[in-house]
């Protein structure tokens, strides 16, 4: 099926206005590019920013009128002319094929892989979680999860009890578990994240507790790790320090590595000695112990 795109780009107030005009439009799909190479690390909890001048695609079946669209635009958003939108001919192939093809397998430390669901282990005896891009972040593409999941084989939490605490996919609590932790649970603050970390779960023959935060009660544990946001693991620093035992490992991603002092001090201050830092970009990795 041939495909068509509609674009232009927009200052980030108008940005969600105009998804919405082309979704009244019934495009098959919207989606957001960043228009300047602004990076957005680190957004307030609940949000969803976009970029100051982002570019807003929407995607149509080639056979439409696209000047009828465009007018339609026009007349639902006055405040973006006609002449700023740009039509462009998409390629007639294999659009699912080409999207699978962009992922392939990953190898994480010596003996981690995450392998499309679609595809073959390269390493059959190794461990292997299959997971697919699909409805939370976390398909180990992101540094902070590399970092993670190296970190996991490095460390594996064999007879261990692990909490992954901000599960996304669940692919660390994943982790954990192909590598014979004792015990995994998980929690989020999203139901979509609690529903693709089961479905990972599921998928991987594999049994994990996965509940939001405010159903998620389990006992103290050996390993936490969570790869969030320095924001977040800073506020949630007295609820780690409950949740895990004496002695305990957390390990805490998600951060900048330039925040990484701010929170080593931090989780000193309440008895969690935070030794070994790992980076990957401008991303950082801290693990250390609670003290008993």
């Amino acid at each position: 099926m041939a495909w068509i795109q509609i674009n232009t780009t927009v200052s980030e107030t108008q940005a969600e206005p105009l998804s919405d005009a082309f979704m009244e439009a019934n495009a098959a799909s919207v989606t957001f590019q960043d228009a300047q190479d602004q990076p957005i690390f680190e957004p307030e909890l609940n949000t969803t920013p976009v970029w100051q001048q982002t570019k807003v695609v929407g995607l149509f079946d080639a056979e439409v009128d696209t000047q009828a669209i465009i007018n339609l635009l026009v007349q639902l958003i006055p405040d973006v002319p006609a002449n700023t939108y740009k039509v462009e001919q998409l390629e007639d192939k294999d659009w699912i094929r080409a999207w699978m093809d962009q992922f392939k397998p990953m190898q994480f430390g010596q003996n981690l892989w995450i392998v499309p669901s679609w595809t073959q282990p390269p390493k059959p005896e190794a461990v292997n979680l299959m997971l697919d891009p699909g409805l939370a972040f976390g398909t180990g593409t992101h540094p902070t999860t590399s970092l993670c999941l190296t970190w996991l084989d490095q460390h594996p939490p064999k007879g261990l009890s692990v909490i992954d605490y901000g599960c996304g996919s669940g692919i660390l609590a994943l982790a954990a578990q192909k590598l014979q932790a004792a015990s995994v649970t998980g929690t989020d603050i999203d139901p979509q994240a609690i529903l693709a970390s089961q479905q990972n779960a599921e998928r991987n023959q594999e049994h994990i507790e996965f509940a939001l935060v405010e159903d998620f009660s389990p006992p103290p544990c050996d390993l936490l790790i969570a790869n969030i946001l320095a924001g977040p693991l800073k506020e949630l620093a007295p609820e780690f320090n409950r949740l895990l035992k004496p002695g305990g490992t957390l390990v805490l991603s998600g951060l900048l590595a330039n925040q990484a002092d701010e929170l080593i001090a931090h989780y000193h201050s309440l008895g969690i000695e935070l030794t070994t830092f790992q980076q990957s970009e401008e991303w950082g990795l801290l693990a250390g112990q609670k003290r008993c």
